[in-house]
């Protein structure tokens, strides 16, 4: 199966429709999204227009065989974060589960690792659910550094789900002074 990597800054009718497809199984397994039940096909569609008009915003998504299956977002500090501009947070990362297997998910890290260090960003930092085996596993090995667990992340069927935070020096802080 082919797969590939792109950065999205228009959704056409069909993209659109995939993207919220694959949200929603990506839900429906536990992926998060901060939902535990897909809130409908509109509010996604919203969402993911929103997605594209936030400047801050930079969106990847992942193909498997012309169909869009995953998505990761770089999101930039806005412009009154002047002390912390030098740091970017990863969002909204998954695959959809039939999509897994094919390296999207280490593929679209990697593209939004590109896109942070060309925009002079030094820092990465994401957040994760515990129950991400495979997410924490991908973050371990591209030398994510967990940071801190917060017992109370998200609360998900009626239970409290722990959360892991990570970050990721893309270059040394020094080269910022």
């Amino acid at each position: 199966m082919s797969s590939r990597v792109e950065r999205m800054t228009e959704f056409r009718h069909a993209d659109l429709n995939e993207i919220v497809q694959a949200t929603e199984d990506a839900i429906r397994d536990g992926i998060g999204f901060n939902w535990v039940v897909p809130p409908g096909k509109d509010m996604l569609e919203t969402y993911w227009k929103g997605v594209l008009v936030v400047p801050e915003r930079v969106l990847y998504v992942g193909r498997i065989e012309g169909t869009l299956a995953a998505s990761i977002q770089l999101v930039k500090p806005g412009p009154s974060k002047e002390t912390s501009s030098f740091c970017a947070s990863l969002e909204a990362h998954f695959v959809a589960p039939w999509a897994r297997g094919h390296g999207l998910a280490k593929s679209l890290l990697d593209a939004a690792e590109r896109e942070a260090r060309s925009q002079g960003f030094s820092v990465l930092k994401l957040s994760v659910r515990e129950t991400q085996e495979a997410a924490i596993k991908l973050y371990d090995e591209n030398d994510y550094i967990c940071w801190g667990t917060l017992p109370t992340y998200e609360f998900v069927n009626a239970k409290m789900i722990a959360g892991k935070f990570y970050y990721k020096n893309l270059e040394p802080i020094t080269t910022l002074v």
